[in-house]
């Protein structure tokens, strides 16, 4: 029982912070910078969009202030089925962008793959239609492939509260260390994941996306890795998005990611074999983190079984942090506290992940999530 316990205990602390701890190690032993330079190569922005008319008008007003020269800058946006003025918006500003009209929905993964072959651009820009993305972005994402081992690109996302006011909560804290360990991914090598709000490859890298794929920016980049360029981040391209203020939509949004976790596992199974350049960094990056609510079980039956005092205090210690997580579900200044947060934060994530496993075996995984 106590092995098992220290065995479960090792094995999430590495997953959260072990991991972190190799990579800063590596990184200043294998330091890979890469060669940027302003270069304006022929960019195609591509985006899927379904029901997007609250968000459309402010996103193609946001595209126009970019500062990426005209003459080189395509936008391609498919409009997936949608049943609101979505399409009409698209048809209203055709002589800007590039549209395609899809009568029924398909899923994301194949809105992009019909935006992409309507590009023209050498280098594809993918953006979603919700966040807003500052005005040298795309020349910060093509300055990165001056270097010609650079395959794709990933941005940076800014998680705000209210505009301009970064998010200190739990979820916030959270992504700024997942921030963290994909900058020292990308200093010592490759990234395994990109932002899916902002990132960018070289055209003829791209690989279509099969049908219902909910994860595009794993799925995308992981393909770049397999094809021999590097896949890095670069935080100076910046898109903005905000913290939904009811704790079910970001839930959702994290169910859905680890869903498409699991998922990839099915359709691209060469990511857990030889074939995968990043394998030992896609286990630890992602697929760890889904056995962790098991092993927080496992951690919490063991400490409860092995008898003695010292684990009777570890068992007490377990049983306050879950109780301080529940306080975190409360409004007000209490649930607002930060270390009440983020013990609130990590529950309800390894949650997420429980549901993702219970939507991976029932195949009830959804393309779009609002």
């Amino acid at each position: 029982m106590r092995s098992l316990f220290w065995i479960s205990f090792a094995v999430v602390a590495y997953a959260y912070f072990g991991y972190a701890v190799w990579l800063w190690l590596y990184a200043r032993i294998r330091n890979n910078p890469i060669r940027k330079q302003a270069i304006t190569p022929t960019v195609s922005i591509i985006i899927a969009a379904r029901n997007e008319e609250a968000n459309l008008p402010a996103k193609l007003k946001n595209l126009s202030l970019l500062d990426y020269p005209r003459g080189h800058l395509q936008v391609v946006i498919t409009s997936d089925g949608s049943t609101d003025r979505t399409a009409d918006i698209l048809r209203e500003n055709s002589a800007t962008i590039t549209s395609v009209i899809l009568d029924e929905s398909h899923g994301k993964a194949l809105a992009l793959n019909h935006a992409v072959r309507q590009a023209t651009g050498e280098i594809l820009v993918f953006l979603d239609a919700r966040q807003s993305i500052e005005a040298n972005a795309v020349s910060e994402l093509a300055s990165c492939f001056a270097d010609l081992q650079v395959g794709a690109v990933s941005g940076d996302l800014l998680l705000e509260a209210a505009p301009g006011l970064p998010s200190t909560d739990g979820l916030g804290i959270y992504w700024k260390i997942e921030k963290a360990i994909r900058k020292l991914e990308s200093a010592s090598g490759s990234v395994v994941g990109v932002t899916g709000a902002i990132y960018a490859i070289r055209r003829e890298l791209y690989t279509e996306i099969p049908a219902g794929t909910i994860l595009d920016d794993v799925f995308i980049p992981m393909n770049v890795v397999r094809a021999g360029q590097r896949v890095i981040f670069q935080p100076s391209a910046i898109a903005r998005d905000r913290l939904f203020s009811e704790k079910g939509k970001e839930f959702s949004r994290k169910v859905r990611t680890l869903t498409g976790n699991y998922q990839l596992l099915r359709i691209s199974p060469w990511l857990l074999s030889p074939e995968n350049p990043l394998l030992f960094r896609f286990i630890s990056h992602k697929l760890l983190r889904l056995l962790v609510p098991l092993l927080l079980f496992v951690m919490i039956a063991t400490s409860a079984l092995a008898g003695g005092s010292f684990y009777r205090a570890i068992l007490f210690v377990q049983v306050l942090f879950y109780l301080l997580a529940a306080l975190g579900s409360l409004a007000g200044p209490l649930g607002k506290f930060k270390p009440i947060a983020i013990a609130n934060t990590f529950v309800v994530l390894n949650a997420a992940a429980v549901l993702a496993f219970y939507n991976f075996i029932t195949r009830r995984s959804r393309v779009w999530v609002r």
